[in-house]
């Protein structure tokens, strides 16, 4: 570890605690035990640029272990077979663990990924011991349901039973790594199924850290196996594996077309969450000040990098300038630092490829004609900062309106009508999310029906929780994570018929 990131830790006061893990020589945990390879990945701190720690660079043979672990745990061991009640309340202990570590989760999450600490707290930490606790209790209440024939002559006994879909490969992203595994594990865990994850190689530590929390709370070997690496080598493996049942993935859309096509070659079940271009739709007859703290919130939090960030604005023409004008007054206040300053609202970049890839779209809005109302494309001397980025006057043919950047850049245009605003929001490749922001009923109940949107937002944005599902229409995917209906995603629904003879 560098000077200068011994210097940041110093100055916030990060835990001796932290310290300590990030520190340790990390490895692999396959079935229960540890297991460190002779190659290393590096780990870059992004408020400094600076090299953080190492990982193990996972293998296909690693992978390969891994799978065989989980599926002996699957096919020969006590964790499918344990009653509902004793995984419940192992989860629920996970989640206590969880709990009582969260100071020390957090602060691993912000070093890690460079997000505020406080919003690590808030939303990813506590986020995973709430999606956890949501799923334990599902644990026990999980069953089929019986019927009688409608239609066929005799008499029969005829009933449905729900069960472990199997061995489940997890791949996770980069953005909001602990959170993001907790949404793929959760309703996994809770019906008997193992699992074998593959971290982002950006944003690896919390997931390991997780592990050894497993670990100690009693959490069978085997049931969670963790391979670090690269998503070319380790990702691809998982995905084309043919004694995985199923790929949950969270990423971009041109990994997760790879990622379907490999898993499809072995009728593999998978569950896509992929990017999103999501349209903000703001009436004239909101509170503008309000509205114009929300929209940025939506859109800068983590550093835009959140795969439903409300990324394009179509704001009324009646309020139109007004908007656009106070919009740039409050972005160009929000508070860029490194993510352990307490008053980071928003901070750097994961990683420098990311920051130049924000960077050079902002160059295209502006080669565009997009006017640059506040921000730009420079960068800072140290960590990966880029400044919150706000275009107006844009349009849908702009590459910065239709492609995904996951990063600080709002792109805004007016319209006229609703009808307009429902083409222009609909006119996308993507449909992970909308947003309205209305005070009228009736505007949020015509225009809702009519977005092609996985989720739709009202007067927030990404107001996200454990009991209602989450997932995206078009290139933004399929399947869903969270809330009841996630559940049907990890198990297998088997029809037995009894005949009953006269």
């Amino acid at each position: 570890m560098s000077e200068n990131i011994e210097r940041y830790f110093d100055q916030y006061g990060l835990s001796p605690k932290t310290r300590a893990f990030i520190a340790k020589e990390h490895g692999l945990f396959i079935g229960g035990e540890w297991s460190v390879g002779p190659e290393r990945t590096d780990v870059i701190e992004p408020s400094t640029g600076e090299v953080l720690t190492t990982l193990t660079t996972g293998t296909v043979d690693d992978l390969d272990r891994a799978v065989a672990a989980a599926r002996r745990q699957f096919d020969e061991g006590e964790w499918p077979r344990m009653k509902p009640l004793a995984r419940e309340q192992l989860l629920l202990k996970l989640a206590d663990a969880l709990e009582a570590n969260l100071d020390e989760f957090a602060e691993i999450e912000s070093v890690d990924v460079g997000k505020s600490l406080q919003d690590a707290k808030d939303i990813d930490i506590q986020g995973t011991v709430d999606t956890l606790r949501y799923f334990a209790g599902w644990a026990s209440k999980i069953g089929g349901r019986s019927a009688e024939a409608s239609s066929m002559p005799g008499e029969y006994l005829a009933y449905t039973r729900k069960e472990p879909v199997g061995v489940i490969g997890v791949i996770v992203p980069w953005n909001f790594p602990l959170q993001t595994l907790a949404w793929k594990l959760g309703a996994a865990l809770a019906v008997g199924c193992t699992v074998v994850v593959k971290p982002a190689e950006l944003t690896s530590l919390s997931a390991l850290r997780f592990a050894e929390l497993a670990q100690e709370v009693g959490i069978p070997d085997g049931v969670i196996n963790i391979v670090t690496g690269r998503g070319s080598v380790v990702g691809s493996a998982l995905a084309a594996h043919k004694d995985i049942d199923k790929i949950t993935f969270t990423g971009s859309t041109k990994t997760g077309l790879a990622v379907g096509h490999a898993a499809l070659e072995n009728w593999t079940r998978m569950t896509l969450e992929l990017g999103g271009k999501s349209p903000v739709i703001v009436y004239s007859d909101v509170d503008i000040e309000q509205t114009v703290e929300r929209v940025a919130l939506g859109i800068f939090a983590n550093s835009g990098q959140v795969c439903d960030a409300g990324s394009r604005a179509y704001i009324h023409e009646s309020i139109y300038d007004e908007f656009i004008e106070r919009l740039g007054a409050h972005v160009s206040s929000l508070a860029v630092k490194p993510g352990l300053d307490p008053d980071c609202f928003m901070g750097p970049l994961v990683s420098e490829n990311q920051m130049r890839q924000v960077v050079d779209y902002i160059e295209i809005g502006i080669a565009e004609g997009a006017r640059l109302v506040t921000g730009g494309p420079g960068t800072s001397e140290t960590g990966f900062f880029v400044q919150p980025t706000v275009f107006a006057d844009c349009d849908n043919d702009m590459r910065i309106v239709r492609e995904e950047i996951f990063g600080p850049v709002l792109v805004c245009q007016k319209f006229s009508t609703e009808e307009e605003v429902v083409k222009l929001a609909n006119d996308s490749d993507y449909g992970l999310a909308a947003t309205i922001y209305s005070e009228s009923i009736n505007n949020v109940l015509r225009v809702a029906p009519q977005l092609k949107a996985g989720s739709v937002y009202v007067n927030a944005q990404s107001t996200i929780d454990p009991a209602m599902p989450f997932g995206g229409y078009k290139a933004s995917g399929f399947g869903r994570d969270l809330g009841a209906e996630q559940l049907d995603f990890v198990t297998e629904t088997k029809t037995v018929w009894v005949t009953i003879d006269a």
